[in-house]
């Protein structure tokens, strides 16, 4: 099982292939932008005090 930070950096690795069309580019980047919005909102909230 991958964690949400591996799944992150295998996002970005693909976002440097040449051979992605617009469309598969526009569907990694908004899976990675949901991916770190959910990274984000884990961390939030084991920082946050209860």
């Amino acid at each position: 099982m991958t964690t949400l930070h591996d799944h992150i950096q295998m996002l970005r690795a693909e976002l440097t292939s040449f051979h992605l069309s617009r469309r598969e580019r526009r569907q990694i980047e908004r899976e990675l932008k949901q991916a770190c919005a959910q990274l984000a909102a884990e961390h939030h909230d084991k920082t946050t005090p209860a």
